[in-house]
């Protein structure tokens, strides 16, 4: 039965890799849009991020992930398989036309979505999902508020001024912005994945109780999404820094 189990890491783990290779390039799509960093040294900087990220912000989404949606009583290997197969087509479909999704976001709708086909919607845990699903909405809602109301303050203090002497400042904000959106999404979306793989062995008996991420599947996940960083990304890169907006 261990085959399962065993399988089901490496899916998750593929999936990790597959999220790194389309969404952790998003931290990076400006730098390189605005040449700030060349491409290989923008990708280096996200895949370092993205790794340090849930070993410095701890475990906590993960813990949600892992029992704040189904209980996981309930869960069963197939269940995660099946949501972790919907997560894992979905991503590389849209990596392959360069659309800048989220894959975080499918892998949690392949969750919920396993989770109702095997136990109902009745048994899914409504406050953790309700959490979960406000911050799928609300996150790209406020981002574009925040990101309009700072870029005018920014337009209208800064357009008096020199450009070569704002776009020099900028530029070396811009690489902290980064390091900071990369880290934190290693910290956000790696966990995830952690939490994904916390379900897997206590569905196949091999931890006991839901109350800690063991330190390899810390170490495993931060691989993960760090390598497919690493690797991929570059028509999402594009995309993002070259086609949205002329930077």
């Amino acid at each position: 039965m261990y085959e399962l189990a065993i399988g089901a890491i490496i899916a998750a783990l593929i999936f990790d890799f597959v999220n790194g290779f389309n969404d952790a390039a998003n931290s990076v799509a400006t730098v390189i849009g605005t040449r700030v960093l060349k491409p290989i040294h923008a990708v280096i900087l996200s895949a370092i991020a993205n790794f340090a990220g849930p070993f410095i912000f701890g475990v906590a989404v993960a813990m949600t992930i892992s029992k704040g949606i189904i209980n996981p009583e309930d869960v069963t290997i197939y269940m995660i398989l099946g949501g972790l197969s919907a997560a894992i087509t979905w991503g590389a479909v849209c990596t392959h036309f360069g659309l800048p999704i989220s894959n975080s976001h499918a892998l949690i709708g392949g969750l919920i979505g396993a989770g109702i086909a095997g136990v109902g919607i009745e048994n899914l845990i409504l406050d953790g999902m309700t959490k979960t699903l406000t911050g799928i909405i609300v996150s790209p809602l406020g981002g574009m508020a925040i990101g309009f109301l700072f870029a005018g303050i920014i337009v209208t203090v800064f357009a008096s001024k020199p450009p070569k002497k704002v776009n020099y400042s900028f530029g070396k904000l811009q690489l902290i912005s980064s390091a900071w959106f990369a880290l934190t999404h290693g910290a956000n979306d790696g966990q995830k994945v952690m939490g994904i793989i916390v379900l897997i062995l206590f569905s196949e008996g091999l931890i006991t109780e839901v109350t800690d991420v063991p330190l390899w599947v810390i170490l495993a996940a931060a691989s993960a999404i760090a390598l497919g960083t690493f690797f991929g990304g570059y028509k999402v890169i594009k995309t993002l820094g070259m086609k949205i907006a002329n930077l």
